[in-house]
């Protein structure tokens, strides 16, 4: 019988490094939106919430990077749209922050939180706001954000994009406001 105090020990050593490289190609997968082989290690057990030394999980890494299908392919496989990194981000933020329209619909449609707040009460349609982004403060407020919403400095999605320099959508949260 091993000693389970004795170095060398499997159980007290962690993940051998193959084990970390194996993961390391995992997250690696996710960022460049391989859907397929995603589904492929889904299927053979790989854990839907897999989250890397951030905090990242693979839907977080794969809608910060612009893939729907690879998110899509995530959540199919019941992975939570709503898991946070040790930041306290949403993989929907990071959409937001990116622009990718495409990742947010796809999250929204697999029970993504729509507000997906940080910690400070930064929203999704606070952080599209501040960047201009139109097409995805006209979606979100159609899918029930709520442009009223103030972050912990008591700043709504409008305060942000003005503060910002984002006209176009200071513009369209302004007619929201009227």
């Amino acid at each position: 019988m091993q000693d389970p105090n004795k170095p060398g020990n499997a159980a007290n050593d962690g993940p051998d490094e193959d084990m970390i490289a194996f993961a390391s190609e995992v997250f690696d997968v996710a960022r460049r939106g391989d859907a397929a082989m995603l589904g492929a290690l889904l299927a053979k057990g790989l854990p839907p919430n897999l989250r890397n030394d951030k905090g990242d999980s693979l839907v977080m890494l794969a809608s910060y990077h612009g893939h729907a299908d690879a998110v899509r392919a995530l959540l199919e496989h019941q992975a939570d749209p709503n898991l946070r990194n040790d930041n306290g981000q949403t993989p929907i933020a990071g959409a937001a922050f990116k622009g990718f329209t495409d990742v947010i619909t796809t999250l929204l449609d697999h029970g993504a939180d729509v507000e997906g707040a940080s910690p400070d009460g930064r929203t999704a349609l606070m952080i599209a706001a501040m960047f201009n982004r139109v097409d995805i403060v006209e979606m979100l407020i159609a899918r029930g954000a709520n442009p009223d919403a103030r972050d912990a400095n008591g700043f709504s999605a409008r305060d942000a994009a003005e503060k910002m320099g984002a006209p176009d959508t200071a513009a369209r949260l302004s007619r929201h406001d009227a």
